[in-house]
């Protein structure tokens, strides 16, 4: 009788989808050896992994294994009272073999050499060099000025003129980077970083779309094509989608009890320094049309054991409308319904609970209520 040898391949199905390759780094930098440490860190399986290694005579190794091309972060930790800086970084990528990491003196200008992927990221980081330097001279022509000089509106309104500029030449080389690396996954590194923390849709899909069927179908790709479909979800003339949270008291608030009025879903938090320079308008505009249609859902990302300074920042900031969060950090079951990566973000929907603006920031809240609201 012949026997069957179906029942062991497919017993050997989930060890093949659950392939994992090995990568070695192998770094020089300088003659540092400890307590000077090397540490990794990187992402896998959507958690958080860190590896460290001490420095002897400047080497340093690592090894481990991955899935798939993962993006990582190389630092270097030097010892206290060194004339060094307390930490210096680069990126690269871990990828299936040897990586080579070389400096004769610092990490920031070591060359990284590997394989397809990392020779991909060197030719990123080579088009984007000068536009990383005039950003590096803008933060330390901020940091070079006196306390008072930085208040002064002139000078802040130049260096933003300066920042918006440098963001938009950024934009252009991502994207042409992005046109010529379909098929690798710094390519999609690269689309996502020109998309933002918050896409349109309607730009990235197609982009996305063109990029080669093996980095679309990579768990990278498959995670970013998710994270397209819900911001499609909360994309302007859709409903906005339901949602409940407790309250300050631990009273359930649902977004459906909204309806029939104009109202800003407003996601913050205590610890968000943006979130809070941004709450004084929020509030301008809320007493100017809360009796007029018009309500504010404040949506906090503040931590688990946090409760104390949310409603601390509540009261600081006079936030007079209705406040909810599950407490649970960026893991906000209403922050990742409406796909946010990055606070502080609103949606401004009507009484019918349809989206009709999106991250209205300063006046524009106002001027759109004013538009809206007759």
């Amino acid at each position: 009788m012949k026997k069957s040898h179906i029942f062991p391949a497919l017993l050997l199905l989930p060890a093949l989808a659950g392939a994992q390759d090995t990568f070695t780094i192998k770094g020089k930098v300088g003659n540092n050896s400890a307590p000077v440490k090397a540490y990794l860190r990187y992402a896998q399986d959507g958690k958080p992994v860190t590896d460290s290694a001490v420095l002897s005579n400047g080497v340093f190794e690592f090894t481990g294994t991955i899935a798939e091309p993962v993006k990582a972060q190389l630092f270097l930790n030097y010892a206290p009272g060194t004339p060094r800086p307390v930490m210096e970084n680069a990126r690269l990528y871990l990828e299936k073999g040897l990586i080579y990491v070389e400096s004769a003196d610092s990490l920031k200008v070591a060359k990284i050499k590997g394989g397809a992927v990392n020779t991909d990221n060197a030719a990123l980081e080579a088009a984007l060099k000068t536009n990383n330097d005039q950003n590096k001279a803008l933060m330390d022509e901020y940091m070079s000025k006196p306390e008072e000089e930085r208040k002064d509106k002139d000078f802040i309104a130049s260096l933003q003129n300066r920042s918006k500029q440098y963001y938009e030449e950024r934009k252009t080389i991502l994207k042409k980077f992005y046109e010529t690396h379909t098929g690798t996954i710094v390519g999609l590194d690269a689309l996502k970083e020109f998309a933002g923390s918050t896409p349109d849709y309607s730009e990235i899909q197609p982009l996305f779309a063109k990029l080669a069927p093996e980095v679309r179908n990579s768990k990278s790709g498959v995670s970013y094509a998710e994270r397209l479909e819900k911001v499609k979800a909360v994309g302007i003339g859709q409903v906005a989608p339901a949602f409940t949270q407790n309250d300050p008291d631990g009273k359930p608030v649902s977004l459906a009890s909204f309806r029939g009025k104009y109202v800003l879903i407003d996601f913050w938090a205590s610890w968000c320094g943006p979130c809070r320079a941004e709450n004084p308008h929020v509030v301008k505009a809320y007493n100017e049309f809360k009796d007029k249609n018009f309500t504010i859902l404040g949506v906090s990302l503040d931590r688990p054991d946090d409760k104390d300074k949310w409603l601390q920042a509540i009261q600081d900031d006079n936030l007079a409308w209705t406040q909810v969060s599950d407490l649970a950090y960026w893991k906000n079951e209403a922050a990742q319904l409406y796909a946010v990566s990055s606070i502080p973000q609103n949606f401004l929907l009507d009484p019918n609970g349809v989206i009709v603006a999106k991250n209205l920031r300063g006046e524009a809240l106002q001027k759109k209520l004013a538009e809206l609201i007759k």
